[in-house]
């Protein structure tokens, strides 16, 4: 069965926790464990897993970089953020995962924080290595090469000792890639960016990030819908809460917790991973974008008829079909 891996979850550019933000986190804790009578070593894990997820864990703070990974073939990942970096080094660390060299990365758009992690990727400067990026942005090989030498990066791009290919398709083609038939369509966001479909063996995956769906284009709706219908799992730009995208980020090309929800039941598919989470929000902010959005599918659809399951990626997160 494959499994969805997740290297990198945010938009825009990575974040990290500061040494204030750490120490707040631990004194609230420490409170809480006080006032749960945490007496003993053995009281420590239990207490632990009853805190709700911001308490004990964080989001993360890479960029988009996700892996579809049914443990046969080659590597196959959906976009090249930050996250790339971790996933190169937990490759090149395990020697039993490298079942083989070559690794497919489908690109839904070249904007910076989707394809930052690539100078990093250490597989991309090791001889015997092949990377095939897709993507249906004519400026593809353009733009991943523009980022490496001088004045902005030390190696340049001919430097690199991988074999590196530029496969660029339209959307309406379907690629075979790892055994997978993979689909792509056009999505609103500044400069295009494209959502993708993965089918294989019955199963179905959508990765969907940096779109925004406009309550008035019921056309375009409608045209989602049809592209994630049934599908197994979709991965959702929600970088905002319905109120941040029809308000404050109107017209800056992502959406919200409750638009998935509201596509998701449309489309009737299973679970809704939301992903691409805003940098300037926390992690308690991360959550609560996840509780709105678990209430609103209460709200809206009786819970003995509720079939879709929804998630709030994480770095590190991993999602088994």
């Amino acid at each position: 069965m494959p499994a969805v891996k997740f290297w990198g979850t945010r938009g825009s550019i990575p974040v990290a926790p500061n040494a204030r933000d750490i120490r707040s986190r631990l004194e609230q804790v420490l409170i809480k464990a006080v006032d749960a009578g945490v007496a003993t070593y053995d009281d420590i894990t239990p207490f632990l897993d009853s805190l709700p997820f911001p308490d004990v864990s964080s989001f993360g703070g890479n960029t988009s970089c996700v892996e579809i990974d049914d443990g046969a073939g080659d590597y196959l990942l959906c976009d090249m953020g930050s996250g790339l970096r971790e996933f190169g080094g937990y490759y090149l660390k395990n020697e039993a995962l490298q079942r083989s060299k070559t690794f497919h990365i489908f690109m839904s758009h070249l904007h910076w924080d989707h394809i930052m992690g690539f100078p990093f990727f250490t597989p991309a400067y090791l001889p015997g290595h092949t990377i095939k990026i897709y993507g249906c942005h004519s400026v593809l090989e353009q733009a991943i090469k523009a980022q490496h030498g001088s004045p902005g990066f030390p190696v340049n791009f001919d430097n690199l000792a991988a074999n590196i290919e530029f496969h660029v398709f339209n959307p309406g083609q379907t690629v075979q890639v790892n055994g997978y038939e993979v689909e792509a369509l056009l999505q609103l966001h500044e400069g295009d960016s494209y959502g993708y479909r993965f089918n294989k063996a019955g199963k179905s995956i959508v990765y969907s990030t940096d779109s925004e769906h406009k309550v008035e284009d019921q056309k375009e709706l409608d045209r989602f819908v049809q592209f994630i219908k049934d599908a197994d799992l979709v991965v959702f730009d929600a970088m905002y809460s319905l109120l941040e995208s029809v308000t404050l980020k109107e017209d800056w090309g992502h959406s919200s917790n409750l638009m998935g929800v509201e596509l998701c039941l449309r489309a009737k598919a299973k679970k809704l991973c939301l992903f691409h989470h805003d940098p300037i929000h926390n992690d308690d902010e991360i959550f609560q974008n996840l509780e709105e959005a678990q209430s609103f599918l209460s709200l809206i659809t009786p819970e003995n008829q509720q079939s879709l399951d929804i998630v709030a990626a994480w770095d590190g997160l991993e999602i088994t079909l």
